[in-house]
């Protein structure tokens, strides 16, 4: 199978690298990260300037009509610069589940703000006590042409700063997602910490309205939009891993110790190689489930198999990059330590990979038979 990407697809990674190079830099984030949130309103409008945050979306509603490939190659750049953009909230877990669960006067209501840079969507899939997110506790009551909402979703990305949120919760009828708007009565935005910096927030819902997305709902609404968050993430961890990487591969070869560069010892090479190889096993295993959700075929069990590897062999390499620095990796002045973080957060995200290791057993033992 051939992951060569387009030139459409290389030209919105280079465009994504050379806006993030020029404003994501580590001045820069460190100037961020001083003030209140995590979150570069200036780089998020030149990204709109940039058609960057209509990639994924319908020529319909204004964008440039791509698809999940583009959206993994952008977030991909996210993680390479650790942007302080809120890419994958808004365009994987809102926007891209209003283009396809949405209909005509939802799409029209947010997705043109998306594109402009006016609107920031995420999605609450996590709950408090509930290691499921595809079975929410959440619930949906029908109240005419809106729901009711009641429960609650923590650690929800950008929570703080979006218009609106896209939650999941138990109807009569199964899970479905409906989509709240921030300002509305009977929502609650709790700022959160994070490991890596990034906004998150715990969201309350008492008696808040909402509207169901329902346009082509195959009974398994909540679990595709799971397994495209997971694929989302493994996409970032892409850049994390690889930058983490190469910071790694550039101070080993300047540092040196008796009398040579400490990249010339046999177990630092042993170790970046062990490295190396772990990228590139995050690497296929994401575009492969990347594809597969490009192409419209079920890519659940891909999905997790790209999370084990995400969450794994990403914690290993930001490890091995961190180690062979020295006390250098420890500097939380040095580059180095916003990937390592990073690494540690998108490990964790959505379930660690044991979690995924255990879905994966119980859907092979479902299938089976056994």
């Amino acid at each position: 199978m051939d992951f060569t990407f387009t030139e459409e697809q290389e030209a919105v990674g280079k465009v994504a690298r050379q806006l993030f190079e020029h404003r994501a830099t580590p001045e820069h984030l460190t100037e961020l990260e001083s003030g209140h949130v995590r979150f570069d309103a200036g780089l998020w409008n030149e990204l709109a300037s940039a058609d960057l945050l209509g990639i994924a979306l319908p020529e319909s509603v204004g964008g440039s009509g791509g698809g999940f490939l583009e959206l993994g190659v952008l977030l991909s750049e996210v993680g390479f610069s650790v942007a302080p953009v809120p890419v994958y909230p808004t365009l994987v877990l809102g926007a891209d589940t209003i283009v396809r669960h949405g209909d005509s006067a939802m799409q029209d209501r947010y997705l043109p703000g998306v594109i402009d840079g006016g609107t920031i969507l995420t999605a609450g899939l996590v709950e408090p006590g509930n290691s499921s997110p595809t079975a929410p506790h959440t619930t949906a009551r029908p109240g005419g042409d809106t729901w009711w909402l009641d429960g609650s979703k923590e650690l929800v990305p950008a929570a703080q700063l979006a218009q609106a949120i896209v939650v999941s919760a138990q109807t009569g009828d199964g899970p479905g997602l409906f989509i709240v708007d921030t300002g509305s009565d009977g929502v609650t935005i709790t700022p959160a910490p994070t490991t890596n910096g990034e906004p998150h927030a715990d969201v309350g819902l008492t008696g808040a309205i909402g509207r169901r997305l329902t346009e082509h709902d195959d009974g398994n609404i909540v679990s595709s939009l799971y397994s495209r968050a997971l694929v989302g993430l493994c996409a970032i961890q892409i850049g994390v891993v690889e930058r983490a990487l190469k910071l790694a591969a550039t101070y080993t070869s300047e540092r040196e110790q008796f009398g040579r560069p400490i990249g010339s010892f046999q177990a630092v090479q042993q170790r970046l190689a062990d490295a190396f190889i772990d990228v590139e096993a995050i690497r296929w295993t994401t575009w492969y489930a990347a594809w597969l959700i490009a192409q419209g075929r079920p890519a659940d069990r891909e999905a997790g198999i790209a999370k084990f590897w995400a969450a794994d062999a990403g914690a290993r390499v930001a490890a091995s990059a961190q180690q062979v620095h020295g006390g250098m990796g420890i500097d939380i002045t040095y580059p180095l330590s916003r990937y390592f973080l990073w690494a540690k957060q998108n490990e964790l995200a959505l379930g660690s990979a044991s979690q995924q290791l255990a879905r994966l057993g119980y859907a092979y033992a479902e299938g089976s038979g056994k």
